[in-house]
């Protein structure tokens, strides 16, 4: 047997044994079962409930009642205002977190002096939950004992909280110092791929740190930033912590958005579990649809370059 012959079948019985080898669809089953347990069996429950006149006592089983909490959903002045919350809220997530998490996550992935430093130190807010953020913010912008009470002449009467708006932007203010650093991370990483070629191409047309930014290192963090939208888009409708602590729903439901009215009415005094359940579906109908929207619309579920931008 010639050596080429011999190499010829090896070829073939490592190609055999690497099409036999291939992952099969039992590879996937762990995870599908998790997602199956933790995700698709709680929504078919709150589906369920939804359809139930329910108050989460296990002694009394939940009543079916049919569309009936659906019907009280078209008639619920509560629910469209709290619709119109959670897109300003989440718009000024976007508008709020989107440049300056860019900013921070390009410029972190840089080459300067102190970088590393800065950047660890400016990734702090990611090993706090949102919980312990929201009663630091609380305590900072207490009226009678917080910055406003020592600093007037910035923060006027001190009571942040008394509006609608600015109780609206204070939350917008939290989630970003919250949000912003996770965000950078995954810009950083981003940027970190786009080929220096690139950037020795236009240093050498001539192209500015400004040029560059916009004409090579934004269109290749394309897909990055769609991503990143997407994760704040679905972030800042469910979220309810924050808004739990801060400012409790408050002024006079002024800041109470979806996610925060499923959570008083499932787990207020009407405990009304089955109401809860339909505001629960909603919610996540919504982020889905808008969620599948945005990728359609930017154009990102066509792409198949392994590359930013391609």
């Amino acid at each position: 047997m010639t050596e080429s012959t011999r190499a010829a079948r090896s070829t073939r019985r490592r190609g055999g044994l690497h099409h036999a080898g291939r992952p099969g669809a039992l590879w996937a089953a762990p995870a599908v079962a998790f997602f199956a347990v933790f995700a698709l069996l709680p929504l078919a429950y709150a589906v369920y409930l939804s359809f139930t006149k329910y108050n989460g006592i296990a002694i009394a089983a939940p009543r079916f009642v049919g569309g009936e909490n659906w019907a009280r959903l078209a008639s619920d002045p509560a629910v469209p205002q709290a619709l119109w919350l959670s897109i300003v809220l989440v718009v000024l997530a976007v508008v709020t977190q989107t440049p300056v998490a860019l900013l921070i996550g390009v410029w972190t992935a840089g080459q300067q002096r102190g970088r590393a430093i800065v950047a660890a130190l400016y990734f702090l807010p990611l090993l706090m939950s949102a919980a312990a953020i929201a009663v630091l913010f609380s305590a900072l912008i207490d009226p009678n004992f917080g910055l406003p009470a020592a600093l007037p002449w910035l923060f006027g009467d001190g009571n942040l909280l008394g509006t609608s708006p600015s109780a609206m932007a204070v939350v917008a203010f939290v989630l970003a110092w919250q949000y912003v650093p996770f965000h950078s991370l995954i810009y950083q990483a981003a940027a970190r791929s786009v080929p220096p070629v690139l950037y020795q191409a236009a240093a050498i047309d001539g192209a500015g740190t400004v040029r560059q930014f916009f004409s090579i290192t934004l269109p290749q963090l394309r897909n990055t930033v769609i991503t990143s939208v997407i994760l704040m888009v679905v972030g800042t409708f469910t979220t309810f912590e924050t808004i739990l602590i801060i400012t409790g729903g408050g002024p006079s439901g002024g800041t109470t958005i979806l996610a925060y009215l499923m959570y008083i009415t499932g787990f207020g005094a009407a405990a009304n579990y089955g109401y809860a359940s339909v505001i629960a579906v909603v919610l996540i109908i919504i982020a889905t649809i808008i969620s599948l929207g945005m990728v359609r619309l930017t154009g990102f579920d066509r792409m198949r370059g392994t590359q930013e931008g391609i």
